[in-house]
This record gives C-alpha cells, structure tokens and sequence, in this order.
C-alpha cells in the first residue's frame, strides 16, 4: 500500500507539538532565565528531556487524546482520498459492459465487490450477498473478477466470465462460491459441467482477449482504489476492504441509498 509522506509522518504531529510547548515554558521561565547561559547544552537537553518524560508519566492520557485525534484524522483522510477514486473511477466500476451484473440492473443503489474464488472471506461473505440481494429489489451487484491468489483463481475468473456469455454467471458464481474444495481447474470444470454449460464453447471464451482485458481492469482499478487483498466493496461514496458483516452492509447500503435522495 502506498502512503503519502504526510501520512507517514502524520503521527509525529501531537507529540512535536507537547514538546514545542514545553520548549517554550522551559526557554520562557523566570526562574531559568540566568542560569540557562552557563549550563552545557546536553545538560539543558537532560534536563528538558525529564521534564517531557515526567509529564507524561504523570499525565498519560495526554498520549491517549493525541492519539485519539490522529486516528480520527487518518480515517478523515482515507476516507477523502476514497472519495475522490470513486468519483475518478465510477464509470468503470459501475457501468462497465463488461463486468456482470446481478440484481435489479435498473437499481439505484449498486454494490461493487472485488474477490477471487479461493479466498475463503469470499466464500464466507457470499450468501451475505445473497441476503441483501434478496431482501432489497433496489439493489444491483456488480462483480469484479480479482484473481490474485494465484492461477487456479485466474482460471476460475476466465471460467466465469466465459460462462457469462451462455448467460450462467450468476449460476456459476453461486456454485463455486458455495463450493468446499479448492477454485482449481478439475473443479472449475466439474461445476461448468454440473450447470450443462456448452464446454467447447467455454473453453474457447476463456481464451477471448476481451476476458483477459477485463480481468487486466479489475486489477489495474482495484490498485487505483487501494484494495489490495480480497473481498474489497465499493458503496455509494464507501471502500470497505476485507470481510464484513450483513449489518454493516445493509447500513452502507441504506446510506447510500439516502445520500442519493439528498442529491435530487
């Protein structure tokens, strides 16, 4: 994950700032004003240094609410940075022709998910989607395929959006994700089978320049949003990256359902 320079040094901020505090008690006080001129510099230094650690033995919760804010700041910011992405990125996350789409095509509100078939948060957060899906007509699920663990899950993706164009990726996806072994390529095969997929015809699609374009997006889009590992979710103005629960899901969903009201 790249993080800006700001990011980096952020945390420094709130202690920098208690130090420049006492700096200035220390250099301003009466009491020192004589003796400072003759003291050694590494004395001044010991001395200011105790100053500072006794404070804050004394007083920890300092570095508790200094923490506190610099959190609130980082999410602040990634969640402004996650903004802007979306905004850059939207058509492709949401209207590409290429990417499947499940639910109410018409629907307002869209739910993008980033995943691979052999990742098991994946597997574990499907019939959530399937949940919310069910229960909100509203709703439209657009799937990108995000194949990085490896070639079985590059095969199982190819498969997939192969299957798309015999109109069973739906199906397809449904099964591999409740499948139990491992998205690899006997199994793959034995679910395409199972569905009555005409096989020829899958194999030679797997094969298409457009399917290895589109998996070439995917990975290339979930960089630009910072998604690095899977399942990662885009809602409304939302990045949600690893697994979630069903009631964190439908509450992203609601939102931004009612951030659209707000909008008309």
């Amino acid at each position: 994950m790249t993080i800006s320079r700001k990011f980096r040094y952020g945390w420094l901020v709130p202690p920098i700032a208690i130090i420049l505090a006492f700096a200035a008690w220390y250099l301003f006080d009466p009491g020192f004003s004589g003796s400072r001129k003759i003291v050694e510099t590494n004395q001044v230094q010991g001395e200011f240094e105790q100053r500072v650690r006794n404070y804050l033995i004394q007083n920890p919760e300092v570095l508790v609410e200094a923490m506190q804010v610099l959190e609130e700041r980082r999410r602040a910011e990634e969640q402004n940075e996650a903004q802007v992405a979306i905004a850059q990125y939207r058509d492709e996350l949401l209207f590409s022709e290429h990417s499947p789409v499940v639910g109410n095509p018409q629907g307002k509100v869209t739910l993008v998910e980033f995943f691979d078939y052999n990742c098991p948060y994946c597997r574990q957060v499907a019939p959530l989607m399937d949940e919310a899906l069910t229960t909100d007509p509203d709703l439209r699920i657009v799937y990108k395929e995000f194949p990085i663990l490896g070639p079985n899950s590059v095969f199982a993706a190819k498969a997939a959006l192969a299957a798309a164009r015999q109109d069973a990726y739906q199906q397809f996806h449904e099964a591999i994700m409740a499948s139990t072994g491992s998205a690899d390529e006997a199994g793959v095969l034995a679910i395409a089978e199972q569905l009555k997929l005409d096989m020829e015809k899958l194999r030679s699609d797997m094969q298409s320049p457009e399917i290895q374009a589109e998996i070439e997006r995917n990975l290339k889009l979930a960089s630009a949003l910072r998604i690095n590992g899977t399942p990662g979710f885009v809602i409304g103005e939302e990045i949600v990256r690893g697994a979630t629960n069903l009631e964190t899901m439908k509450s992203l969903i609601d939102k931004a359902r009612d951030d659209l009201k707000e909008v008309r």
